[in-house]
């Protein structure tokens, strides 16, 4: 499969924050900032979708370990990987994790991992930034990767909640200004739907990002699915 298309730009951003500010800042900001705050409530939200001692999990788009760092603060035991498509990011998250976790770069649209081997994969802020059909083949390929009774765990955007929409209307706002946009992606539960039944997954729960004070630290929304 061809690599993502924004690797380049990727990398590019990083290593103009790395040249800009002192390293743990940069790596901070290369994820959006509030890294341990929000890396705190990613812990708890995979709780809640049943993480738990002894299980296998991949993390895809780790970027530079902000999940990690809390997982590795917390009384969790797991096996754990983490994926991303740019190294520095990697080499960062392993400076500040247990010696048993470990980091891939991978830019395929897949999950490398053998088949029925995982009990858990997580995906946070990382199809808000995919084309659906690349979602897509992340779900297949995830499908396949875990467990019977596995879970996959993903963030996303919708239009129907009114702090998202302001995500949308804050980017029509900076293309008409002739600024550079990032890719938003919004995903609406008809689509998560769509993609469950076609994937073989169940949908288990949705939690909207204005649920509880823990989702809106988060600020998008959580789907868990299950093999």
């Amino acid at each position: 499969m061809a690599d993502f298309h924004f690797v380049e730009d990727y990398e590019r951003y990083v290593d103009d924050l790395v040249a800009a500010y002192p390293l743990d800042e940069a790596m901070k900001l290369a994820v959006g900032g509030s890294f341990e705050a929000i890396g705190q409530v990613e812990v708890d939200v995979l709780r809640k979708a049943g993480l738990r001692n002894g299980m296998h999990m991949m993390d895809l788009g780790c970027g530079s370990g902000r999940l990690a760092a809390s997982l590795a603060s917390s009384n969790l035991q797991i096996d754990y990987c983490g994926t991303d498509i740019v190294q520095r990011l990697l080499d960062y998250a392993k400076s500040i994790s247990p010696n048993h976790y470990v980091y891939k770069l991978h830019r395929a649209l897949s999950v490398p991992a053998q088949s029925e081997s995982l009990d858990m994969i997580s995906a946070f802020s990382l199809f808000t930034h995919l084309l659906h059909h690349e979602t897509y083949l992340y779900l297949e390929d995830g499908h396949r990767a875990l467990k019977k009774g596995g879970r996959f765990v993903f963030s996303f955007l919708e239009l129907a909640l009114p702090e998202h929409w302001n995500i949308f209307s804050n980017t029509v706002d900076d293309l008409r200004a002739g600024k550079p946009v990032p890719l938003n992606t919004f995903i609406e539960r008809i689509a998560i739907k769509a993609w469950a039944e076609k994937t073989g997954f169940e949908v288990v729960s949705f939690e909207p990002a204005n649920l509880d004070v823990g989702m809106c630290a988060l600020g998008q929304s959580v789907v868990v699915l299950q093999k």
